[in-house]
């Protein structure tokens, strides 16, 4: 079975002539360098290894050290022999940014990642054959703006796995879906579920026949279950060179995780200054008054006016 197997599929994949009339095999070769910078979380390595299981294409690695010099992954993914880099650059111990460039020649796109969930933690009932090759799935907005049309051909380069794949199966049993919402990309993960339809009677009989007829004989019912792991991604940047050369988008909606926490931290101080303003208001109404505000006590030696004097 296994020799019939590959008969076949070098036959199927025979589907190209030159010039002379001779067939040429077109092979998809992809491979996927996968790995991360120094100060990853718990979260973040998971996601990791969650997402290299799905792509036996992928060749993990040990964390990069540098973060300034990223234009050194395009030796690293030359000397794996992988023409797709996926890297994790983690900030401050709680910042992800996801970058997906192809090597060498570009691009680059680099996103936010955030409402990370891996697979342990979901705990869905969905389950597929590891190493399976999946079917991608886009939303119809990455047909409108060019932007998305370059980052939905990244994606079908880095999550599309090669038919004929080292590590792969011949099986394709699991969908991967890429919807736009909030100018943010939402990525879900499905399990392609097959169940036996239970017979009705009268037009449900007739249905099932006409689907048998169809399926060869199979009455089957087909679902999505989702797998994990799921994530929301960002857009910031897109670069015309590998990990370099010029901007040819950028985000102008994104607001960094640092510019929030710091108006939060402005904002709570804010509200500080203006309790602490209001009491020494009040104070001074109180001496306008005569009604006097405690100095007529006996001062200790740690009384607040007596230490801060």
């Amino acid at each position: 079975m296994a020799a019939v197997y590959k008969s076949l599929s070098k036959s199927s994949a025979k589907a190209e002539k030159d010039t002379d009339g001779k067939v040429m095999e077109r092979k998809n070769k992809q491979r996927v360098l996968i790995l991360s910078s120094r100060g990853v979380t718990y979260r973040h390595r998971h996601l990791l290894n969650d997402l290299a299981s799905m792509m036996p294409h992928g060749r993990k690695d040990v964390k990069f050290d540098s973060k300034s010099k990223l234009y050194q992954l395009n030796e690293l993914a030359e000397l794996y022999n992988c023409n797709n880099v996926m890297f994790f650059e983690a900030r401050k111990g709680k910042d992800l940014y996801m970058w997906f460039s192809k090597v060498p020649n570009g691009p680059t796109v680099k996103f936010h990642a955030q409402n990370m969930h891996t697979m342990e933690e979901l705990h869905f009932t969905g389950n597929c054959l590891k190493g399976s090759r999946p079917l991608l799935s886009f939303d119809g907005a990455f047909e409108k703006e060019p932007h998305l049309k370059v980052i939905k051909e990244v994606f079908q380069h880095i999550f599309g796995v090669p038919q004929g794949a080292r590590k792969s199966k011949p099986f394709v049993d699991h969908v991967m879906g890429f919807s736009v919402a909030d100018g943010k990309i939402w990525i879900r993960n499905y399990e392609v579920r097959e169940v036996e339809r239970v017979k009705g009677e009268g037009d449900k009989e007739e249905e099932s026949k006409a689907r048998k007829s169809k399926l060869g004989d199979r009455d089957t019912d087909v679902s999505l279950v989702e797998i994990g792991p799921r994530f929301v991604l960002t857009p910031i940047i897109i670069q015309e060179g590998a990990f370099g050369g010029p901007i040819i988008y950028e985000n102008k909606r994104f607001i960094s995780p640092n510019h929030v926490r710091s108006e939060l931290r402005k904002s709570k101080a804010t509200r500080h200054v203006g309790r602490m303003e209001q009491q020494r208001d009040t104070l001074a109404r109180r001496r306008n008054l005569g009604l006097g505000d405690g100095e007529t006590k006996e001062r200790d030696g740690l009384d607040t006016r007596e230490l801060f004097a």
